[in-house]
């Protein structure tokens, strides 16, 4: 396995904090200096801790270039930007048509998939929306979908109300999509350590950053229940793998409306743990 693991002498101190860090102790000190374990080196899961631990920048890992990360903890928002962002994050159900740049929306994803997963496998896709007309034609589709589960009685008891989404976009209100330019799903394959969790924990992480950037988003169940009824495999559509884990869709694009002040609802459930 060739991690491209190199060391700058010029910057390296020797404190060995990559040696002490690693997870799967894949690095030791040899001749003053880190250096990969032969015998270890198999069970690098590429976590790049060594990059980022390193307070000189010295270590470098497959192929990075310590100076294009990010400095920490100068970076980081603090502890009241954080309270706030995740206070304030509200659920956007009213969108300005016009849809984001698509590069806005890579480089979200791009920072989204930093997001942790199961032995740091990083299988996760993200299907996502970018171009209003596709976004046009995929609600359309959908609702036809939906239009014929009803007239075909294919609704469970639980999945009745569909008949009265029908109804308002029939009527010009589109309860589903909300008119949201853009989609987001995740997935990841089955085969993972982990995919239930590996979608969530990125889906959640592109809603506070969306919201740390005025884009507004909103967690659809919806769409997925719509999917179960409709005869044509939606999923495929998207171009999902059938072998993958399917989570929730997350609409998202600039809101059409603005929040001046966080909610309060603090009553947190809380399970106090002391152990005799």
């Amino acid at each position: 396995m060739d991690l491209h693991f190199t060391i700058n002498r010029d910057l390296c101190i020797q404190c060995g904090a990559c040696v002490a860090d690693c997870p799967f102790h894949i690095i030791e000190m040899a001749d003053d200096l880190p250096a990969l374990n032969p015998a270890r080196v198999h069970h690098c899961i590429r976590c790049q801790h060594c990059l980022a631990v390193c307070p000189t920048g010295a270590l470098s890992i497959c192929g990075s270039n310590p100076e294009h990360s990010m400095p920490l903890p100068e970076s980081l928002p603090s502890g009241r930007q954080m309270t706030a962002l995740i206070r304030g994050r509200r659920s956007v159900r009213h969108y300005l048509p016009e849809p984001l740049d698509p590069g806005v929306i890579d480089d979200m994803l791009r920072t989204v998939a930093n997001a942790p997963t199961g032995k740091n496998k990083q299988q996760c896709l993200f299907t996502v929306i970018d171009d209003r007309e596709t976004m046009v034609r995929f609600r359309r589709e959908t609702m036809e979908g939906l239009r014929q589960a009803v007239a075909g009685k294919r609704l469970s008891e639980g999945l009745s109300y569909f008949r009265h989404v029908v109804t308002a976009w029939d009527q010009g209100r589109d309860i589903i999509f909300r008119d949201a330019p853009h989609l987001l799903l995740v997935s990841a394959p089955q085969s993972v350590a982990t995919p239930d969790a590996d979608l969530l924990i990125a889906m959640s992480s592109f809603d506070l950053l969306a919201a740390s950037m005025g884009i507004g988003t909103l967690w659809n169940a919806m769409i997925r229940w719509a999917f179960s009824v409709i005869e044509t495999d939606m999923y495929r559509r998207l171009g999902i793998p059938d072998d993958h884990v399917k989570g929730y869709a997350l609409l998202f694009g600039r809101p059409a409306v603005q929040y001046h002040r966080t909610v309060q609802r603090d009553q947190a459930q809380i399970n106090r743990v002391q152990l005799a």
